[in-house]
């Protein structure tokens, strides 16, 4: 057995400062802002003699048929185990060989982990840049100087910080298609030369702000290979920043909470911030997770302030110095209107994109939809901080089909009224099985139930102590008092569009076990979590509305030669290292493919393909890595293409741009730049088949 790969970093993962100084605020070196004692699921297991009977009482979704879709059923209790996540194992020890064999989908031969400043994809497949930071999108955009940026420039140029991409159906317009991408945050010391962050400049901060938020592009394919390349004026072409208007729905808007000295309706806001992951609706648009608003903010003055996260100095980047409301001590209620999914149309530039109250307000890392049997959509949705909560959201409201003006009205009000919920898992073993090391307990899983909890209903709160407007502004604090389990930083979290299973990235947590914070349970088997872990879920009946759920890990990352690393029972010696799951999408054949963020084995972040069914359920192969200092976000896979957006390259403590640590994507003496890239199979086929 070779050595395990080397644990590179005292930072979260293998983060470099540089990135958590401007991506997170050093979140992870700051106070957990989790600091309630409801119980955590280790004090739910220490209390039970057996859970086994409750994972029983789950009756979940049977066996996926051979055409890949959940039937339902009512099996009885020793019938709903043996379905309950089941019917996709592998028999333990069976030889598979790795290489371009494989599920359907993932018949490539798998990239080894390395170190290049490139981005590097398997053999006979291709790849280009579709577009880069500062590429004018707009009329009138100039083309992007580096040294001559101005923030009127940056509002017609592509975003800094690529991070959720979309790619939707253009009709009418042969081979193209709109792309929608957020720009999660702005690195100053890699976009400026001679940047003082003690004494930043009115001209850095408004160009900090325009390159902020979310850019709508079109893009077109080139014929007979995978490249797309962005149409440049095209009419759909949008960019919205940290000043573009925005508005408030569902039932906490207009809210005391909500009301500024600059908007005393609570209905109008100025800009989105920090969004990291989305989603893609049915009808047509798209989500967008305001994710580490925090750090945006300076002076925090209440006990609410802190449980989000905000300090009491002075912000990074100092904006609260040329706009007031950045700064909480005269304005306290701003940062209330930051942490929300917004709503985009894209086939609408004149639209104003919609901040979704009645989803909650925390740092989201991702938003995305799936449909009831009557169409209602259900939301599920993770709050991206160590020890915080797994939540859903369930419409009310039916989507309408079709394309219709009506049509369309109507489903732009889906997410304001519904249910929200938060989650609180069991496990199944007893407490003296889960010993913090990522041991398997003795039934060979880490599994369990589940319940959602009730917050709030429309304006009906389910919180003793609360009210509804409260709930939604405070949501962190209703999970607190409801006693929602302390998850290890979920992030994106998707249902599988052909079986309805729901995957949760848990990306980390370095405080799990420490003096005084909780230690290892079920769910979050390891204490110092390095690696993180993918958790999949399944509702009662395969029901989203359902108030109960099934649970197990489906994916314990790190070092396959590690004993505490688990790949849904395939054999480790045929998989790829991983480490820091965060972004996830699927395939057309249902694999789940994984993007990192943070390895912490050694070897830069990638984005990985891993079968979720048939008996090569768990077999996991590396598509591509990113170049030096970046992290692989937002992947879209369609069947002949794959896309991702490499994020803050060349991110490396010690860098900037005089002494840059990467030459990605145009090489020596060119500034680095954020960027998205496309793959294709060099013979046209489509991807992993």
């Amino acid at each position: 057995m070779r050595n395990l790969l080397p644990f590179i970093s005292s930072h979260p993962g293998g983060r470099s400062a540089l990135t958590c100084r401007f991506r997170c605020g050093d979140a992870c070196f700051k106070e957990t802002p989790n600091n309630s004692d409801n119980e955590y699921a280790g004090d739910i297991i220490a209390g039970a003699v057996s859970r086994r009977s409750m994972m029983r009482a789950a009756a979940v979704v049977t066996v996926a048929t051979a055409a890949g879709t959940a039937a339902l059923t009512g099996p009885s209790a020793p019938q709903a185990e043996a379905a309950a996540l089941a019917g996709h194992g592998n028999k333990p020890g069976r030889p598979h060989k790795p290489g371009a064999s494989g599920a359907r989908g993932l018949r490539f031969s798998p990239v080894a982990p390395n170190k290049d400043d490139k981005v590097t994809v398997p053999d006979g497949y291709a790849q280009n840049v579709v577009i880069r930071w500062g590429e004018p999108i707009l009329r009138g955009a100039p083309a992007f100087d580096p040294d001559k940026q101005t923030a009127k420039a940056q509002a017609g140029q592509f975003g800094y910080n690529n991070d959720f991409l979309s790619l939707l159906p253009l009709r009418g317009e042969r081979g193209r298609q709109v792309m929608v991408a957020n720009h999660e945050y702005t690195d100053e010391i890699l976009m400026f030369r001679g940047y003082d962050p003690a004494n930043p400049t009115r001209e850095q901060v408004e160009i900090a702000w325009a390159a902020h938020g979310l850019s709508v592009v079109v893009v077109q394919e080139e014929h007979r290979t995978g490249k797309l390349g962005p149409v440049n004026r095209h009419p759909l072409n949008r960019r919205l920043t940290a000043t573009s208007e925005f508005r408030m729905t569902g039932p906490a808007a207009g809210s005391t909470l909500l009301r500024t000295s600059a908007d005393r309706t609570g209905r109008k806001v100025l800009g989105t911030l920090n969004n990291c992951a989305g989603g893609t609706t049915p009808w047509g648009t798209t989500l967008h997770g305001e994710e580490n608003f925090n750090q945006y903010f300076a002076n925090g003055t209440t006990a609410m302030h802190k449980r989000y996260g905000i300090g009491t100095g002075a912000s990074e980047r100092k904006w609260e110095r040329f706009d007031r409301r950045f700064d909480l001590a005269k304005e306290p209620n701003e940062a209330n209107r930051f942490g929300w999914v917004v709503e985009l149309d894209p086939y609408d530039p004149d639209s104003t994109p919609r901040k979704r109250t009645a989803l909650g307000r925390f740092k989201h890392e991702a938003a995305q939809p799936r449909l009831t049997s009557d169409g209602r959509p259900v939301v599920y949705m993770g709050d991206d901080e160590k020890f915080d909560y797994l939540y859903k959201f369930v419409s009310s409201k039916r989507m309408k089909k079709g394309n219709s003006r009506a049509a369309r009205e109507h489903n732009l009000t889906l997410l304001d009224e519904g249910t929200l919920y938060v989650a609180k898992l069991t496990g199944d073993s007893p407490v003296n099985e889960i010993d913090g090391t990522g041991k398997l307990p003795n039934d060979g899983e880490f599994d369990g139930s589940g319940v959602w909890i009730p917050l709030a209903t429309g304006t009906t709160s389910h919180v003793p102590g609360m009210t509804a407007e409260e709930v939604y502004v405070y949501t962190r604090l209703a999970g607190d008092k409801v006693g929602a389990t302390k998850m290890d930083r979920p992030e994106d979290v998707e249902p599988s569009p052909r079986t309805g299973r729901v995957y949760v990235a848990l990306t980390n947590n370095s405080d799990r076990g420490k003096e005084g914070k909780p230690g290892a349970d079920e769910a979050n088997p390891r204490n110092a979590n390095k690696h993180g872990q993918i958790l999949e879920l399944a509702e009662n009946w395969d029901d989203p509305t359902s108030d109960g759920f099934a649970w197990r890990l489906f994916l314990v990352a790190g070092d396959p030669d590690d004993p505490a690393t688990y790949f849904a029972g395939f054999p480790k010696e045929s998989v790829s290292p991983i480490s820091c799951p965060d972004n996830v999408a699927f395939d057309a054949h249902g694999n789940l493919w994984i993007s990192t963020d943070g390895n912490a084995l050694g070897s830069h972040d990638g984005l990985f393909g891993v079968a979720t069914h048939g008996d090569r359920r768990g077999e996991l192969k590396q598509f591509l890595t990113v170049p030096t200092g970046a992290e692989t976000c937002g992947p879209v896979i369609q069947d002949r293409r794959v896309l991702v957006a490499v994020q803050h390259p060349g991110e490396i403590d010690g860098a900037s741009v005089e002494k840059p640590a990467s030459v990605w994507p145009d090489g020596p003496g060119r500034i680095v730049r954020p960027s998205v890239v496309a793959v294709w199979r060099k013979d046209g086929r489509d991807i992993g088949v």
